[in-house]
C-alpha cells in the first residue's frame, strides 16, 4: 500500500479529509458509528458527524463509516402502529408468489420471481 493512502487512514487530526481520521478499529471512546449506535439503542440525532474511519481496501477506495457522539445521541424512536401495519404489509408482499397469489412462506428470490414450486413445475 502506498504511503500517501496508509497516512489518509492515519489522520486524528483530520488534516486530510477535514475531519478526524482513525484507522479501522481504532475509533476513540465516545464514537460510534450508525450500527453501532443502534445497538445500543440510540441514534444520530442531527449531530454532525464527529469523525471517520477509513479501512484501506487493495486496489479500490477505502471504506469509509462516519463516527457520531454517543452523549449527544438521541433514543431511537418507537414503532408506531401505523408503521408496524406498513412494515407487514410490505413482507406479506415481499413473500407472495405474483404467479399462483400463495403466500410461500419464505421471501420470494428476486432471481426467479416467483416461488420455487412455480419456477420449477417439473421438479415437484
Amino acid at each position: 500500500m502506498s504511503r500517501i493512502k496508509l497516512a489518509a487512514c492515519l489522520d486524528p487530526a483530520g488534516r486530510v479529509h477535514g475531519l478526524p481520521t482513525f484507522p479501522w478499529r481504532l475509533a476513540p471512546e465516545g464514537l460510534a458509528t450508525r450500527r453501532q449506535l443502534r445497538a445500543l439503542g440510540l441514534r444520530p440525532g442531527g449531530q454532525d458527524i464527529a469523525g471517520q474511519i477509513l479501512r484501506p481496501r487493495f486496489r479500490r477506495a477505502p471504506l469509509t463509516a462516519f463516527l457520531y457522539r454517543v452523549d449527544r445521541a438521541k433514543p431511537v424512536r418507537p414503532m408506531t402502529p401505523a408503521k408496524t401495519a406498513a412494515l407487514a404489509k410490505a413482507n406479506t408482499a415481499r413473500r407472495t408468489c405474483p404467479a399462483c397469489r400463495t403466500d410461500a412462506g419464505y421471501v420470494i428470490p428476486a432471481s426467479l420471481g416467483m416461488c420455487v414450486p412455480c419456477a420449477y413445475p417439473e421438479a415437484s
